[in-house]
């Protein structure tokens, strides 16, 4: 037999028993005194276990540290801003990031596994094989990136959407003389259905309030955690109010006039892109379609006319 001929599936032989033995050595059980010693050091760990299940997801999370090691962020600036990151996709927990670089490296075996296999097969090994092989791996490897900007993004135009609606009724809540604690208790309860993303934000705040943090360092963190820069000036108008006495039911009125106007300009400005951007299907779609209809019975006329003459 041809090398080009045995080779894919000694590539493939190779793969698999590669990930035979990942999955051995991680299956290993520990016993139940190094469980219960886990849990004393996490005592929420155990319903994350639970929550977590069996099989391939509780395998990949005991195989996180080792795969993501290699990808760690080396400075405490790239720690911070791969925290950041992910907290404004909404992934708050002490192991997301090392999830997260765990994923990308999971991605990038299972991009050269598949790139492998469909250049070895379709190729064999030449230099458009091995190509193949450096693409799928890329792609895979930077899929995760573009999935949490693209979470990310979502999310911020959500908070940024429900922004108005939750300062509208902290503002009435303040004025009917509730504190600013009780006043974002009361709106995670009222406008959980509309806007659970920000709710569970000021869920998550009062929780840390509640626990002692510093008022001004639960503000300035939920705005981090946003990436909205309206929280952001929000948080910084708070925190202001608190650190120099003034009117907080104040500055939350002029501060939801604001975002009302600017939320008003918005969609003055996407009315005023509507013209701009439907010419282009009116030119692909409608204008055919309309000329077929209002030439298309004199052209069959006319055509009608060149054959009977």
């Amino acid at each position: 037999m041809e090398l080009a001929t045995i080779l894919p599936w000694a590539v493939f032989g190779v793969c698999t028993v590669g990930v035979w033995a990942l999955i051995s050595a991680f299956q290993k059980e520990d016993n139940r005194a190094t469980e219960r010693l886990a849990e004393l050091r996490d005592p929420g760990g155990r319903d994350r276990k639970k929550k977590s299940g069996a099989g391939m997801g509780k395998l990949f999370e005991k195989a996180a540290p080792a795969l993501s090691k290699a990808l760690e962020p080396k400075s405490e600036l790239e720690q911070n801003e791969l925290r950041v990151r992910l907290a404004n996709a909404g992934y708050n927990q002490a192991n997301a990031a090392q999830m997260f670089l765990a994923i990308k490296v999971a991605m990038l075996g299972i991009g050269a596994l598949a790139g492998g296999g469909f250049g070895m097969l379709a190729y064999g090994p030449t230099q458009k094989g091995y190509f193949s092989i450096a693409i799928a791996a890329g792609v895979c490897f930077y899929l995760p990136e573009l999935v949490l900007r693209i979470m990310a993004s979502s999310r911020k135009q959500k908070v940024f959407l429900s922004l108005p609606d939750v300062l509208d009724l902290l503002v009435v809540c303040v004025e009917a003389g509730l504190g600013l604690d009780a006043g974002l208790r009361r709106i995670s309860e009222e406008l959980r259905d509309t806007h659970r993303i920000l709710c569970d934000e000021l869920d998550l705040c009062n929780m840390q309030i509640q626990m002692g943090r510093v008022r001004r360092d639960v503000l300035h963190d939920l705005g981090i955690r946003t990436g909205v820069d309206d929280v952001k000036a929000l948080a910084a108008i708070l925190i202001q109010a608190e650190r120099f006495g003034s009117s907080i039911a104040q500055a939350l009125r002029v501060q939801s006039d604001s975002m009302r106007v600017k939320r008003r300009q918005l969609a003055e400005e996407k009315a005023q892109k509507t013209a701009v951007q439907m010419l282009f299907p009116m030119v692909l779609f409608i204008f055919p379609g309309i000329f077929v209809v209002l030439v298309g019975p004199a052209a069959i006329k006319m055509m009608a006319a060149g054959v009977a003459g």
